[in-house]
């Protein structure tokens, strides 16, 4: 398969079928999804619960993700590869979202990198991309502000948090984002927005409008001892699979 790029992915605005992105943390699971044919994976900093077992997203650092964004992009060949930003590595100023950034494309080898917000974030997106690098947004609910929103909830109830959450992805569309994900709001708003915005939107719990979806790997394998979020279709559960396999070799080992 040739590699997916930039323009492909904008390209899914105007297909009338969605498509489906997952997240990715190591070799292993980039091959699978590589040859699955996945077009857009993303480096989530989910990694910090699923690979480095924080609670939530806001303690890994970039060292921590360049790690994982870096086995990611050595086991694909096709997948566009998206390097999510962690928390407080593009806040603090436009030059430190550059720095960090560049350093996931130059020494992660990753395509393209994901940051949170949308007006608050609108001049750091300018300038990523007009430094060269692209950009993948994320609004509704953001997962890094976590002690801000008090918990991971639906966000966009009420009539002046679903313009706010509309201003957001316009935000991210006018700083030059190629896409925009929609975290857990209501499916009505995720439809308007689809609709409004130029750019392929990608939702994770936010409904079946958008024209892309996304979860997270471990979520649909069931690889997790915690059950998956509601938005989340567990296909298998291969935590309790593979604990049975560990089980069953050391008892053969074990066994006289």
């Amino acid at each position: 398969m040739k590699k997916i790029t930039i323009q492909n992915i904008k390209d899914f605005k105007n297909t009338p079928t969605p498509f489906a992105t997952l997240t990715a943390y190591d070799f292993t699971s980039a091959q699978i999804l590589d040859e699955a044919g996945i077009p857009l994976i993303l480096v989530g900093d989910s990694a910090s619960m699923t690979i480095y077992g924080y609670n939530t997203t806001i303690p890994v650092s970039v060292e921590e993700m360049m790690l994982v964004v870096k086995a990611v992009t050595r086991g694909v060949s096709s997948s566009l590869v998206v390097a999510d930003m962690p928390f407080l590595s593009y806040q603090s100023s436009v030059e430190e979202a550059v720095k960090n950034a560049g350093l996931f494309i130059k020494e992660g080898g990753a395509s393209a990198v994901k940051i949170e917000g949308g007006v608050n974030v609108l001049k750091h997106i300018k300038s990523l991309v007009g430094f060269g690098i692209p950009v993948l947004g994320h609004v509704g609910l953001t997962p890094q502000s976590y002690n801000q929103l008090s918990g991971y909830s639906i966000q966009g109830k009420t009539p002046n948090e679903a313009q706010k959450i509309i201003d957001d992805a316009k935000a991210v569309e006018d700083g030059g984002a190629f896409g925009v994900v929609l975290e857990c709001i209501p499916d009505s708003l995720a439809e308007e927005i689809t609709n409004q915005v130029s750019i392929p939107t990608i939702g994770i719990g936010s409904g079946k409008c958008c024209d892309g979806q996304i979860q997270v790997f471990h979520d649909i394998l069931g690889l997790s001892k915690k059950p998956p979020p509601k938005h989340a279709k567990q296909y298998e559960n291969l935590y309790s699979n593979v604990l049975n396999i560990v089980k069953q070799y050391k008892f053969d080992v074990e066994k006289p």
